[in-house]
């Protein structure tokens, strides 16, 4: 399974991780001091849905068409009709940057990481667009710096995982690190998320990181959980969501995001909306979640 993000745009998913960026996002704004949000696989930054794949009509527009009780769905559903109602937009799609770029205040800066030279330069145009709506009255982009015209706003070409290290630990004091790989080679980005978690936490160990994760094969997903627990020197929780049973190879099967010092109440909220999603995305019985705690910290 190769997980990439235009192929896969808009499903079950993306879906999940959405949510959960936002809902960390909003955490995190609980606060008025400026925090960074930091991207290490971003993608192009939106995609076209308007012929949705079968992902995607199964994962966003399944989520579209159902009534939502839980804020954190309602806040995310919302955020997808005001970025479609922008002129030209209405068929798209946003990814995680956008996301971000939407919700960051002011005080706030993003920077955004991307390898692929096919992904990166339609990010950078996104962006640019989106923030020129957004901050029409702050400077015109310098193009010079990689800068959109938010001046918030930061995109640079390069590993993700290599160029995490450059921006921890932020002046700010304050991040959330969003850690999403495309698991070309599953059992090797399997084993650099783990080395990025441990080096992002040795650089900044009050920092809020969320690593997504394929569900494909049961024991080798149990089996990194269990090492990375043992390994982490954090609080964190793990939150999956299932469509499919969890051992089998043919595909996707669910979505997991394991969050390093999750903020407060993430996890008793997480225990709410959680199920609400699965429910409205289910596409048989064999689904299901689990929102648990991952490890605990020692003792000093």
């Amino acid at each position: 399974m190769k997980y990439r993000h235009g192929f896969h745009a808009g499903n079950f998913a993306d879906v999940h991780k959405h949510v959960t960026q936002l809902a960390l996002l909003a955490a995190l704004e609980r606060k008025d001091k400026g925090f960074l949000y930091l991207d290490t696989h971003a993608g192009r930054g939106s995609y076209d849905v308007s012929s949705p794949s079968p992902e995607a009509a199964a994962g966003i527009g399944r989520f579209l068409a159902a009534e939502h009780t839980a804020p954190e769905l309602r806040e995310y559903a919302s955020l997808l009709a005001r970025f479609r109602a922008r002129p030209g937009h209405r068929h798209l799609y946003p990814g995680s940057p956008l996301i971000a770029a939407l919700e960051l205040r002011p005080q706030d800066r993003a920077v955004l990481i991307e390898l692929a030279a096919a992904e990166a330069q339609p990010l950078k145009a996104s962006v640019e667009a989106l923030c020129a709506h957004v901050d029409a009255d702050l400077a015109p982009t310098d193009s010079s710096s990689g800068h959109s015209g938010a001046r918030r706003v930061h995109i640079e070409r390069g590993d993700g995982f290599e160029r995490m290290r450059a921006f921890l630990p932020p002046h700010e004091r304050r991040a959330l690190i969003f850690i999403d790989p495309p698991y070309e080679e599953t059992r090797d980005d399997f084993g650099r998320v783990s080395l990025a978690l441990a080096e992002g936490l040795r650089r900044f160990p009050t920092g809020v990181f969320a690593a997504w994760y394929p569900i494909k094969e049961e024991r080798l997903t149990a089996a990194w959980l269990a090492n990375l627990s043992r390994a982490l020197s954090a609080p964190a929780l793990v939150s999956e969501l299932w469509l499919y049973p969890r051992d089998s190879r043919v595909g996707l099967n669910g979505s997991g995001l394991l969050i390093a010092n999750p903020p407060y109440l993430t996890l008793e909220r997480m225990q709410v909306w959680l199920p609400e999603l699965q429910r409205c995305l289910a596409a048989g019985p064999a689904g299901g979640t689990s929102v648990r705690v991952c490890q605990n910290p020692p003792s000093k």
